[in-house]
């Protein structure tokens, strides 16, 4: 398999702050690859980086070998990087349907028309009814997202995310917040996201059960500097993350 995204000595330096320094990183297509590491450790940051929100003060990223470095977060969405974020970004007031219908049709680039109702668009609600039962939200279709539990907003917000035809999905934490009784069922999505073998995910999470249930690959940041990458077991095996990281999670610390 080719690498589908890839960044070379990406950096970024807030006043005399390295947050994230000379990382090269490489995920293949269709890979499901996680991040980790403590708090401070650059994750968030380095994501920022990969969905535009943030200019690396140097480096590159490439996507499909291609530099994308100077685009804007949102012509990486339309390129097929799609990002969640740790508050969920829904419209509380429309529907879980409206939500989803609304990012496909966007997607489809079809304009509204007032005189023409949308459940004449089956191609759109087609669509829209498949995500949602993907995400495991096809009874609350009529509910208003607003009404939603936490962990069901954040179902939303990937359907949301799959509607825009994502290549790459970036998740970031996607069970915090949440309480031990919904976490189940978001693990379940982003299983039958993996199942489903369309999508190049990356993850992360601090969960480590989850990492190594879901992950083909693991990256550790540490210090903003990439620490080690390999397959779970490799990482769980490694020394120098069992010192710097994973230590500290068996003594019983969450970092």
């Amino acid at each position: 398999m080719t690498n589908i995204l890839e960044t070379k000595q990406l950096t970024i330096q807030f006043g005399g702050h390295l947050a994230v320094n000379e990382v090269d990183f490489k995920v293949k297509e269709k890979e499901f690859k996680s991040i980790i590491g403590p708090n401070g450790a650059g994750k968030t940051t380095f994501f920022n980086l990969l969905s535009g929100q943030l200019t690396p003060t140097k480096g590159c990223i490439l996507l499909k070998g291609i530099d994308i470095t100077a685009l804007s977060s949102s012509l990486r969405t339309r390129k097929g990087i799609g990002r969640s974020f740790q508050i969920t970004n829904v419209f509380p007031n429309l529907t879980v349907l409206e939500n989803v219908r609304l990012a496909v049709q966007s997607q489809m680039a079809i304009r509204y028309q007032m005189l023409f109702p949308f459940n004449k668009y089956k191609k759109v609600l087609d669509k829209s009814y498949e995500l949602l039962k993907l995400v495991f939200l096809e009874e609350k279709a009529n509910s208003l997202a607003k009404n939603l539990a936490h962990g069901e907003k954040r179902k939303l917000e990937i359907a949301m995310l799959l509607a825009l035809e994502t290549e790459i999905l970036l998740l970031d934490e996607p069970t915090a917040g949440m309480s031990l009784e919904e976490v189940p069922a978001i693990l379940e999505v982003i299983r039958n996201i993996k199942r489903e073998g369309k999508r190049t995910v990356i993850l992360i999470e601090h969960k480590m059960d989850m990492i190594l249930d879901l992950s083909d690959s693991v990256t550790v940041l540490f210090n903003g500097t990439l620490l080690a990458d390999g397959t779970p077991k490799e990482i769980m095996d490694n020394e120098t993350v069992q010192t710097a990281y994973l230590g500290g999670l068996h003594n019983g610390h969450n970092a």
